[in-house]
């Protein structure tokens, strides 16, 4: 049978995206699902859009303190047997639903379930492919000690069982920018990352979102995440990586 999936949508002012995220989700058509989006006060017309699809989705309308905030309401309110959480501005590829439904169904002891994930710009189209290679090396290694050294798990890829809300808890707000690194090291000092190769998700990337503006800001808050998990080798390996990733971000990728 296959297990109830949960997606959180937090969103603010995403008005220009955040459509396509939800037909990403509805148009999988999963038998067992849940979609919640949780909006942080939006004025550019997503409340319109949210209440297009009143139908498909439970909406909440309020203000936050941020984006892990939202999706920790969430996580309290979903009723799933598995969640995940998408940005409203990515989107899930077709038949992601029932690949990540029938992992966990098949394989009981799973906690935490990644795949791989393409990165698109604002207009859809892939870019930025060698950080799609690098990433599919990491994760084909399937060694989970090396994510204190670097972030090899893409997000909107990843999908975990809703027990682990008890036993790990809630995404710590004090890391804006690296919520989701934390959580994943937190999970896999206590359980194995799964892997499935096949590419679940699409990343969006352009000159606003988080990771092409504050690109420093998001290593630095991936340092202070490893530092309370790494070894002191793995934290020196980690900044070194760090300051490498930030450059090649600063002057070459983000180059206009």
């Amino acid at each position: 049978m296959l297990p109830k999936i949960s997606i959180i949508v937090p969103t603010l002012n995403q008005a220009r995206f955040i459509e396509e995220t939800i037909q990403s989700v509805i148009s999988q058509k999963y038998p067992n699902l849940e979609l919640l989006v949780l909006d942080g006060g939006s004025s550019d017309g997503t409340l319109e859009i949210l209440q297009k699809y009143s139908d498909s989705l439970t909406w909440i309308s309020e203000p936050d303190n941020g984006q892990a905030d939202a999706i920790n309401k969430g996580l309290k309110i979903v009723t799933g047997d598995v969640v995940a959480y998408l940005n409203s501005d990515d989107i899930y590829t077709p038949n992601t639903l029932l690949t990540v439904g029938q992992y966990f169904s098949d394989h009981p002891d799973c906690q935490i379930l990644t795949g791989k994930c393409i990165n698109i710009d604002e207009n859809g189209l892939e870019t930025r492919a060698l950080i799609k290679y690098y990433k599919n090396f990491w994760l084909g290694l399937g060694i989970d000690k090396w994510l204190t050294v670097l972030d090899y798990v893409s997000q909107p890829s990843t999908f975990w069982r809703s027990g682990l809300t008890q036993s790990i808890g809630l995404f710590d707000t004090r890391f804006r920018n690296a919520m989701d690194y934390d959580y994943w090291l937190r999970v896999t000092k206590q359980h194995k990352l799964n892997f499935v190769n096949q590419y679940l998700s699409k990343f969006r990337i352009y000159p606003t979102s988080i990771t092409s503006s504050n690109s420093r800001a998001q290593y630095e808050d991936e340092t202070k995440v490893a530092s309370r998990y790494a070894t002191p080798l793995q934290l020196w390996m980690h900044k070194i990586h760090a300051e490498i990733s930030c450059w090649i971000y600063e002057t070459i990728m983000n180059r206009k």
